[in-house]
């Protein structure tokens, strides 16, 4: 098993001391070595079989490209790569590849690349949002090679910083038994894990046990950190954990579920319910605890 979860993983150098170097920014964005990572809408550009991250070259974007809207990634391959906004109603490159949605293109892209994309498509749609100060509502600029915004009133000139929302998730066991439920939109027979998000004043353990405690009634004990993931739809942290249970009765508290029970090994195995997909942290989970018992 991997070292890290799909969109996880070091693979670009970030670079950070170069984002308010301008003249190296500049230099940068103009050489060959320059890498432009499309982003239209909320979708990246992929192409070939197996599909693969399209990087392109400074003159295959140069429609798109306003130096000041850049957002600088880091150093990938060797070379400097910057998402760029691939505006107009229709998607283009079309002689490429294809815009297609990074939440199902995760298991099938390089783990480099789909680390790439995620890290481009957060910041690509944490820009949008970010178009004016939320302090006093006067128009924003990027600033610090696309990595934070800068108010435009001189009376308030607010750096913005991207955000990430902390939310957990945990896979609860008791004995032989895990704890597993399911929405009411999602796909027939499918149970995932319990999560939710970290709420202001909240420590993770915290928000694992009320989560759990809110979805299903289960009482947590010992809480156990297993993993992260990046999740930028449009901009999560999971944080991932293991929990041992204190109690068993199930009742659905807050109705955010539509159904929750528990699953012995066998179950999971023989296909009774469909499990989380294997792009997501909850299915890691499920399979570290299946593992288990091969280990012992």
């Amino acid at each position: 098993m991997e070292d890290h979860n799909v969109f996880a993983g070091a693979f670009v150098d970030r670079s950070g001391e170069r984002r308010k170097d301008a003249d190296w920014l500049a230099a940068a964005i103009g050489s060959e070595s320059a890498r432009f990572v499309p982003v239209w809408g909320d979708k990246c550009l992929v192409g070939g079989d197996p599909p693969g991250a399209l990087l392109l070259e400074r003159r295959q974007v140069d429609d798109f490209v306003d130096e000041q809207e850049l957002i600088f990634l880091g150093v990938f391959r060797d070379h400097p790569a910057f998402a760029v906004v691939a505006g107009g109603t229709r998607p283009p490159f079309k002689e490429l590849g294809a815009f297609e949605e990074l939440r199902y293109l995760g298991t099938a892209l390089p783990a480099d690349e789909a680390n790439l994309l995620a890290h481009a498509r957060a910041l690509v749609l944490w820009h949008a949002s970010q178009v004016y100060c939320g302090v006093c509502g006067a128009l924003s600029r990027s600033g610090a090679g696309g990595n934070s915004r800068l108010c435009m009133n001189a009376d308030c000139g607010r750096e913005i910083f991207p955000r990430v929302d902390p939310a957990i998730i945990v896979l609860v066991t008791h004995g032989d038994k895990c704890l597993l439920g399911r929405q009411a939109h999602w796909p027939e027979g499918l149970y995932s894990t319990i999560a939710g998000f970290a709420e202001p004043g909240e420590s993770l353990e915290d928000a694992v046990r009320r989560e759990v405690y809110e979805e299903t009634n289960v009482g947590v004990g010992a809480v156990t950190y297993h993993s992260s993931q990046p999740w930028p739809f449009p901009a999560a942290l999971m944080i991932g954990f293991l929990a041992k249970a204190t109690s068993t009765d199930i009742v659905l508290n807050d109705g955010e579920l539509e159904d929750a029970r528990w699953f012995e090994r066998d179950d999971l195995r023989s296909g009774v319910s469909r499990l989380p997909f294997r792009i997501s942290i909850a299915r890691r989970l499920v399979d570290y605890w299946l593992d288990l018992d091969r280990n012992d």
